[in-house]
Protein backbone atom coordinates (compact mmCIF):
# COMPACT_ATOMS: atom_id res chain seq x y z
CA UNK A 1 0.00 0.00 0.00
CA UNK A 2 3.24 2.15 0.73
CA UNK A 3 4.49 1.77 -2.59
CA UNK A 4 1.13 2.61 -4.15
CA UNK A 5 0.80 6.22 -2.22
CA UNK A 6 4.60 6.84 -3.30
CA UNK A 7 3.58 6.18 -7.25
CA UNK A 8 0.46 8.18 -6.52
CA UNK A 9 2.31 11.39 -5.16
CA UNK A 10 4.92 11.27 -7.84
CA UNK A 11 1.95 10.79 -10.48
CA UNK A 12 0.52 14.03 -9.18
CA UNK A 13 3.70 15.88 -9.61
CA UNK A 14 4.53 14.94 -12.91
CA UNK A 15 1.35 16.07 -13.79
CA UNK A 16 1.43 19.53 -11.89
CA UNK A 17 4.85 20.17 -13.69
CA UNK A 18 3.55 19.40 -16.89
CA UNK A 19 1.05 21.73 -16.60
CA UNK A 20 3.62 24.44 -15.56
CA UNK A 21 6.35 24.06 -17.56
CA UNK A 22 2.91 23.52 -20.61
CA UNK A 23 3.86 27.25 -22.39
CA UNK A 24 7.50 27.01 -22.35
CA UNK A 25 8.25 23.29 -22.95
CA UNK A 26 5.25 22.08 -25.90
CA UNK A 27 4.25 25.38 -27.42
CA UNK A 28 6.60 27.02 -29.67
CA UNK A 29 5.77 30.35 -32.01
CA UNK A 30 6.88 29.99 -35.50
CA UNK A 31 7.69 33.54 -36.43
CA UNK A 32 8.89 33.39 -39.60
CA UNK A 33 5.76 31.32 -41.05
CA UNK A 34 3.31 32.34 -38.02
CA UNK A 35 2.33 29.17 -37.01
CA UNK A 36 2.08 26.98 -33.64
CA UNK A 37 4.42 24.04 -33.08
CA UNK A 38 3.43 21.59 -31.04
CA UNK A 39 6.33 19.80 -29.41
CA UNK A 40 4.48 16.54 -27.44
CA UNK A 41 7.41 15.11 -26.83
CA UNK A 42 8.28 17.16 -24.89
CA UNK A 43 5.58 16.73 -22.51
CA UNK A 44 6.36 13.16 -22.19
CA UNK A 45 9.65 13.92 -21.26
CA UNK A 46 9.26 16.17 -18.62
CA UNK A 47 6.42 13.75 -17.32
CA UNK A 48 8.80 10.48 -17.12
CA UNK A 49 11.26 12.68 -15.82
CA UNK A 50 9.68 14.90 -13.08
CA UNK A 51 8.05 11.25 -11.95
CA UNK A 52 11.34 9.48 -12.04
CA UNK A 53 12.71 12.07 -10.00
CA UNK A 54 9.95 12.93 -7.49
CA UNK A 55 9.93 8.89 -6.97
CA UNK A 56 13.59 8.76 -6.23
CA UNK A 57 13.73 11.84 -4.13
CA UNK A 58 10.48 10.73 -1.81
CA UNK A 59 13.03 7.38 -1.73
CA UNK A 60 16.11 9.31 -0.58
CA UNK A 61 14.11 11.68 1.84
CA UNK A 62 12.55 8.99 3.57
CA UNK A 63 16.19 7.57 4.29
CA UNK A 64 17.19 10.69 5.42
CA UNK A 65 14.89 11.04 8.10
CA UNK A 66 15.91 8.07 10.08
CA UNK A 67 19.96 7.25 8.79
CA UNK A 68 21.24 4.08 10.09
CA UNK A 69 24.91 3.89 11.36
CA UNK A 70 25.60 1.46 8.25
CA UNK A 71 24.63 4.09 6.09
CA UNK A 72 26.76 6.61 7.91
CA UNK A 73 30.19 4.47 7.19
CA UNK A 74 30.65 3.28 11.16
CA UNK A 75 30.43 -0.02 10.51
CA UNK A 76 31.69 -0.44 7.03
CA UNK A 77 35.67 -1.42 7.07
CA UNK A 78 36.51 -0.20 3.64
CA UNK A 79 34.97 3.56 4.05
CA UNK A 80 37.00 3.70 7.61
CA UNK A 81 40.28 2.83 5.45
CA UNK A 82 39.54 5.30 2.99
CA UNK A 83 39.07 8.03 5.76
CA UNK A 84 42.25 6.70 6.96
CA UNK A 85 43.90 6.54 3.76
CA UNK A 86 42.92 9.98 3.06
CA UNK A 87 43.79 11.59 6.16
CA UNK A 88 47.50 10.53 5.63
CA UNK A 89 50.25 12.84 5.00
CA UNK A 90 51.21 10.52 2.03
CA UNK A 91 48.01 10.60 0.35
CA UNK A 92 47.77 14.58 0.88
CA UNK A 93 51.26 15.61 0.05
CA UNK A 94 50.56 12.93 -3.38
CA UNK A 95 47.71 14.94 -4.02
CA UNK A 96 49.27 18.20 -3.55
CA UNK A 97 51.91 17.46 -5.82
CA UNK A 98 49.31 15.85 -8.74
CA UNK A 99 47.25 19.35 -7.86
CA UNK A 100 50.17 21.48 -8.94
CA UNK A 101 51.80 19.68 -11.85
CA UNK A 102 48.11 19.45 -13.25
CA UNK A 103 47.95 23.63 -12.43
CA UNK A 104 51.13 24.05 -14.51
CA UNK A 105 50.77 21.88 -17.76
CA UNK A 106 47.16 23.30 -17.93
CA UNK A 107 47.39 26.26 -19.57
CA UNK A 108 49.34 24.38 -22.48
CA UNK A 109 47.52 21.57 -23.33
CA UNK A 110 43.79 22.78 -22.98
CA UNK A 111 42.34 26.01 -25.26
CA UNK A 112 42.67 29.38 -24.61
CA UNK A 113 38.84 29.60 -23.98
CA UNK A 114 39.34 26.66 -21.22
CA UNK A 115 42.14 29.07 -19.64
CA UNK A 116 39.85 32.16 -19.42
CA UNK A 117 37.03 30.11 -17.75
CA UNK A 118 39.60 28.49 -15.19
CA UNK A 119 41.28 31.97 -14.69
CA UNK A 120 37.38 33.40 -14.10
CA UNK A 121 36.46 30.50 -11.68
CA UNK A 122 39.62 31.68 -9.38
CA UNK A 123 38.81 34.50 -9.04
CA UNK A 124 35.70 33.75 -7.74
CA UNK A 125 37.79 31.74 -5.55
CA UNK A 126 39.29 34.75 -4.26
CA UNK A 127 35.72 36.12 -3.88
CA UNK A 128 34.11 33.80 -1.99
CA UNK A 129 37.31 33.29 0.28
CA UNK A 130 36.64 36.77 0.67
CA UNK A 131 32.89 36.53 1.67
CA UNK A 132 33.83 33.59 3.86
CA UNK A 133 35.22 36.29 6.38
CA UNK A 134 32.06 38.37 6.35
CA UNK A 135 29.59 35.31 6.17
CA UNK A 136 31.02 32.29 7.31
CA UNK A 137 33.32 33.00 10.32
CA UNK A 138 31.94 36.47 11.27
CA UNK A 139 28.25 35.38 10.41
CA UNK A 140 27.23 39.13 9.40
CA UNK A 141 25.17 38.12 6.02
CA UNK A 142 26.57 41.13 3.38
CA UNK A 143 24.00 41.16 -0.18
CA UNK A 144 26.47 44.27 -1.74
CA UNK A 145 29.57 42.03 -1.54
CA UNK A 146 29.36 43.11 -5.39
CA UNK A 147 30.14 46.67 -4.69
CA UNK A 148 33.69 46.49 -3.09
CA UNK A 149 34.24 43.92 -6.61
CA UNK A 150 32.90 47.42 -8.54
CA UNK A 151 35.46 49.53 -6.35
CA UNK A 152 38.41 47.39 -7.21
CA UNK A 153 37.80 46.87 -10.95
CA UNK A 154 37.72 50.57 -11.40
CA UNK A 155 39.93 51.47 -9.67
CA UNK A 156 41.98 50.51 -11.71
CA UNK A 157 40.50 51.30 -14.60
CA UNK A 158 39.87 55.07 -13.86
CA UNK A 159 43.44 55.37 -12.20
CA UNK A 160 44.68 54.07 -15.80
CA UNK A 161 42.51 56.26 -17.83
CA UNK A 162 43.50 59.43 -15.70
CA UNK A 163 46.57 59.25 -14.73
CA UNK A 164 48.21 56.08 -16.42
CA UNK A 165 49.13 53.87 -13.66
CA UNK A 166 49.46 50.38 -14.04
CA UNK A 167 48.04 47.35 -13.17
CA UNK A 168 50.89 46.67 -10.29
CA UNK A 169 50.20 49.91 -8.47
CA UNK A 170 46.86 49.59 -9.10
CA UNK A 171 45.94 46.32 -7.92
CA UNK A 172 47.16 46.98 -3.72
CA UNK A 173 45.87 50.43 -4.31
CA UNK A 174 42.07 49.13 -5.57
CA UNK A 175 42.75 46.45 -2.19
CA UNK A 176 43.32 49.38 0.36
CA UNK A 177 40.67 51.54 -1.36
CA UNK A 178 38.21 48.58 -1.16
CA UNK A 179 39.05 48.03 2.22
CA UNK A 180 37.95 51.72 2.78
CA UNK A 181 34.54 51.51 1.77
CA UNK A 182 34.51 48.48 4.25
CA UNK A 183 34.75 50.13 6.48
CA UNK A 184 32.82 53.24 5.48
CA UNK A 185 30.09 50.46 5.00
CA UNK A 186 30.69 48.66 8.39
CA UNK A 187 29.44 51.87 10.80
CA UNK A 188 26.31 52.71 9.73
CA UNK A 189 25.31 48.62 10.20
CA UNK A 190 27.14 47.91 13.77
CA UNK A 191 23.55 47.81 15.56
CA UNK A 192 22.42 45.83 12.92
CA UNK A 193 21.96 42.06 12.68
CA UNK A 194 20.32 39.29 10.35
CA UNK A 195 17.72 40.44 7.98
CA UNK A 196 18.34 44.25 8.27
CA UNK A 197 21.68 44.00 7.99
CA UNK A 198 21.62 42.15 4.95
CA UNK A 199 18.51 44.99 3.73
CA UNK A 200 21.46 48.00 4.47
CA UNK A 201 24.49 45.88 2.78
CA UNK A 202 21.81 45.30 -0.51
CA UNK A 203 20.78 48.96 -0.77
CA UNK A 204 24.46 49.95 -0.02
CA UNK A 205 25.72 47.15 -3.17
CA UNK A 206 23.02 49.08 -5.72
CA UNK A 207 24.06 52.58 -4.58
CA UNK A 208 27.32 51.86 -6.05
CA UNK A 209 26.20 50.29 -8.98
CA UNK A 210 23.82 53.03 -9.63
CA UNK A 211 26.22 55.95 -9.15
CA UNK A 212 28.72 54.16 -11.30
CA UNK A 213 25.71 54.22 -13.95
CA UNK A 214 24.48 57.81 -13.72
CA UNK A 215 28.07 59.51 -12.82
CA UNK A 216 28.82 59.87 -16.99
CA UNK A 217 31.95 62.46 -16.22
CA UNK A 218 33.20 59.98 -13.01
CA UNK A 219 32.79 56.59 -14.86
CA UNK A 220 31.41 57.15 -17.92
CA UNK A 221 28.05 55.96 -17.53
CA UNK A 222 26.41 52.59 -18.73
CA UNK A 223 29.19 52.94 -22.23
CA UNK A 224 31.66 52.03 -19.83
CA UNK A 225 35.65 52.23 -19.95
CA UNK A 226 37.17 50.30 -22.46
CA UNK A 227 41.26 49.13 -23.29
CA UNK A 228 42.27 48.17 -20.08
CA UNK A 229 45.31 47.05 -20.21
CA UNK A 230 46.55 43.59 -19.14
CA UNK A 231 49.18 42.79 -16.47
CA UNK A 232 52.63 43.46 -17.99
CA UNK A 233 55.79 42.12 -17.51
CA UNK A 234 58.73 44.93 -17.73
CA UNK A 235 60.64 44.49 -20.90
CA UNK A 236 58.73 41.53 -22.20
CA UNK A 237 56.02 42.02 -25.04
CA UNK A 238 53.19 39.51 -24.78
CA UNK A 239 50.71 38.63 -26.92
CA UNK A 240 47.10 37.98 -26.20
CA UNK A 241 47.81 34.03 -25.73
CA UNK A 242 50.56 34.65 -23.89
CA UNK A 243 48.77 37.19 -21.52
CA UNK A 244 45.85 34.46 -20.66
CA UNK A 245 48.44 32.03 -19.38
CA UNK A 246 50.40 34.91 -17.60
CA UNK A 247 47.22 36.43 -16.06
CA UNK A 248 46.03 32.69 -15.26
CA UNK A 249 49.52 31.78 -13.46
CA UNK A 250 48.87 35.21 -11.82
CA UNK A 251 45.58 34.37 -10.69
CA UNK A 252 46.87 30.96 -9.38
CA UNK A 253 49.26 32.47 -7.09
CA UNK A 254 47.06 35.41 -5.69
CA UNK A 255 44.12 32.58 -4.81
CA UNK A 256 47.31 30.37 -3.11
CA UNK A 257 48.15 33.98 -1.28
CA UNK A 258 44.43 34.06 -0.16
CA UNK A 259 44.08 30.69 0.90
CA UNK A 260 47.04 30.90 3.03
CA UNK A 261 46.05 34.58 4.33
CA UNK A 262 42.19 33.07 5.12
CA UNK A 263 43.70 30.20 7.08
CA UNK A 264 45.87 31.77 9.12
CA UNK A 265 43.22 35.00 9.86
CA UNK A 266 40.60 32.15 10.77
CA UNK A 267 43.14 30.38 12.97
CA UNK A 268 44.34 33.46 15.08
CA UNK A 269 42.95 35.92 17.58
CA UNK A 270 40.42 38.11 15.27
CA UNK A 271 39.31 34.63 13.99
CA UNK A 272 38.28 33.22 16.97
CA UNK A 273 36.98 36.78 17.64
CA UNK A 274 34.67 36.51 14.60
CA UNK A 275 33.76 32.85 15.58
CA UNK A 276 32.12 33.78 18.57
CA UNK A 277 30.64 36.99 17.10
CA UNK A 278 28.50 34.52 14.55
CA UNK A 279 28.05 32.37 17.60
CA UNK A 280 26.69 34.34 20.02
CA UNK A 281 27.01 37.91 19.42
CA UNK A 282 25.82 39.18 23.34
CA UNK A 283 28.68 36.66 24.99
CA UNK A 284 31.05 37.94 22.60
CA UNK A 285 30.76 41.39 23.74
CA UNK A 286 30.56 39.91 27.56
CA UNK A 287 33.81 38.30 27.37
CA UNK A 288 35.43 41.42 26.44
CA UNK A 289 35.60 41.18 22.69
CA UNK A 290 35.36 44.81 21.28
CA UNK A 291 32.84 44.15 19.01
CA UNK A 292 33.19 47.37 16.77
CA UNK A 293 36.68 47.13 15.89
CA UNK A 294 35.50 42.82 15.27
CA UNK A 295 32.96 43.65 12.83
CA UNK A 296 34.92 46.82 10.77
CA UNK A 297 37.80 44.55 10.67
CA UNK A 298 35.57 41.48 9.06
CA UNK A 299 34.14 44.24 6.86
CA UNK A 300 37.47 45.65 5.81
CA UNK A 301 39.82 42.57 5.22
CA UNK A 302 36.77 40.73 3.20
CA UNK A 303 36.30 43.75 1.19
CA UNK A 304 40.39 43.81 0.56
CA UNK A 305 39.42 40.13 -1.30
CA UNK A 306 37.02 41.83 -3.38
CA UNK A 307 38.97 44.90 -4.36
CA UNK A 308 41.71 42.95 -5.79
CA UNK A 309 39.71 40.13 -7.57
CA UNK A 310 38.07 43.58 -9.11
CA UNK A 311 41.65 44.88 -10.44
CA UNK A 312 41.88 41.27 -11.77
CA UNK A 313 38.54 41.26 -13.40
CA UNK A 314 39.37 44.36 -14.96
CA UNK A 315 42.45 43.38 -16.02
CA UNK A 316 41.16 40.25 -17.95
CA UNK A 317 38.21 41.53 -19.47
CA UNK A 318 39.70 45.04 -20.52
CA UNK A 319 36.06 46.16 -20.76
CA UNK A 320 33.85 46.92 -17.81
CA UNK A 321 31.11 49.00 -17.10
CA UNK A 322 27.86 49.17 -14.27
CA UNK A 323 26.15 46.03 -15.82
CA UNK A 324 28.79 43.62 -14.69
CA UNK A 325 28.40 44.36 -11.11
CA UNK A 326 24.70 43.18 -10.21
CA UNK A 327 22.87 41.72 -7.14
CA UNK A 328 23.24 38.27 -9.33
CA UNK A 329 26.89 39.07 -8.42
CA UNK A 330 26.37 38.96 -5.05
CA UNK A 331 24.01 35.83 -4.86
CA UNK A 332 26.57 33.97 -7.08
CA UNK A 333 29.14 34.69 -4.58
CA UNK A 334 27.07 34.03 -1.45
CA UNK A 335 26.16 30.54 -2.99
CA UNK A 336 29.44 29.88 -3.16
CA UNK A 337 30.16 30.35 0.46
CA UNK A 338 26.92 28.78 1.77
CA UNK A 339 27.36 25.56 -1.25
CA UNK A 340 30.91 25.05 0.23
CA UNK A 341 30.09 25.18 3.90
CA UNK A 342 29.81 28.43 6.16
CA UNK A 343 33.45 28.57 7.50
CA UNK A 344 35.43 26.11 5.10
CA UNK A 345 37.93 27.18 2.95
CA UNK A 346 38.48 23.80 0.80
CA UNK A 347 34.51 24.00 0.69
CA UNK A 348 34.36 27.59 -0.77
CA UNK A 349 37.60 26.76 -3.48
CA UNK A 350 35.36 23.43 -4.62
CA UNK A 351 31.79 25.05 -4.32
CA UNK A 352 33.41 28.14 -6.83
CA UNK A 353 34.90 25.62 -9.24
CA UNK A 354 31.64 23.94 -9.64
CA UNK A 355 29.23 26.90 -9.37
CA UNK A 356 31.49 28.82 -12.48
CA UNK A 357 32.78 25.86 -14.63
CA UNK A 358 29.23 23.95 -14.55
CA UNK A 359 26.94 26.26 -16.23
CA UNK A 360 30.09 26.57 -19.23
CA UNK A 361 30.39 22.83 -19.65
CA UNK A 362 26.45 22.69 -19.60
CA UNK A 363 26.33 24.34 -22.38
CA UNK A 364 25.60 21.73 -24.84
CA UNK A 365 22.22 21.38 -23.33
CA UNK A 366 21.67 24.40 -24.54
CA UNK A 367 18.29 25.92 -22.83
CA UNK A 368 18.10 23.60 -20.07
CA UNK A 369 21.56 24.29 -18.87
CA UNK A 370 20.24 26.79 -16.03
CA UNK A 371 17.48 24.20 -14.62
CA UNK A 372 20.07 21.39 -14.39
CA UNK A 373 22.36 23.86 -12.63
CA UNK A 374 19.22 24.81 -10.08
CA UNK A 375 18.17 21.61 -9.73
CA UNK A 376 21.89 20.50 -8.36
CA UNK A 377 21.84 23.75 -6.03
CA UNK A 378 18.65 22.68 -4.74
CA UNK A 379 19.61 19.07 -4.06
CA UNK A 380 22.72 19.57 -2.48
CA UNK A 381 20.89 22.35 -0.22
CA UNK A 382 18.72 19.15 1.06
CA UNK A 383 20.72 16.30 1.58
CA UNK A 384 24.14 18.35 2.45
CA UNK A 385 22.70 21.63 4.47
CA UNK A 386 26.01 21.82 6.04
CA UNK A 387 27.65 22.25 2.84
CA UNK A 388 30.13 20.56 0.64
CA UNK A 389 32.90 20.75 3.70
CA UNK A 390 31.61 21.11 7.03
CA UNK A 391 33.85 22.76 9.76
CA UNK A 392 34.69 21.09 12.38
CA UNK A 393 34.03 23.01 15.83
CA UNK A 394 37.61 23.25 17.37
CA UNK A 395 38.27 22.63 20.82
CA UNK A 396 40.82 22.85 23.22
CA UNK A 397 42.04 20.88 26.33
CA UNK A 398 43.90 21.71 29.32
CA UNK A 399 46.33 19.40 30.12
CA UNK A 400 48.45 21.16 32.70
CA UNK A 401 46.50 20.62 35.69
CA UNK A 402 47.32 17.48 35.59
CA UNK A 403 50.83 17.15 35.15
CA UNK A 404 50.76 20.23 38.51
CA UNK A 405 49.23 17.49 40.37
CA UNK A 406 51.46 14.62 39.55
CA UNK A 407 54.14 17.04 40.68
CA UNK A 408 52.53 17.92 44.09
Amino acid sequence: MHIFEEIKKSTITAVWFVFLTFPIMVIRVNTIHKTIEWRWDNMIMVAVGSFALSFVWRYFMEHRQAPKPEAMGRGVPWIQNARQAIKHPVFFYSAIALLTVFAVIFPFIFSRYQVNIMTTALIYVMLGLGLNIVVGLAGLLDLGYVAFYAVGAYSYALLHLHYGLNFWICLPLGAGLAALFGIILGFPVLRLRGDYLAIVTLGFGEIIRLVLENWNEFSKGPSGIAEIPRPPIPGVELSLSESSVFLYFLVIILTLFTVFVVNRLRNSRIGRAWIALREDEIACQAMGVNKTATKLTAFALGATWAGMAGVIFAAKTTFINPASFTFLESAIILSIVVLGGMGSIVGVIASALILILLPEYLRAFSEYRMLLFGAVLVIMMVFRPQGLVSTVRQTYQFKGLKKDKEVG
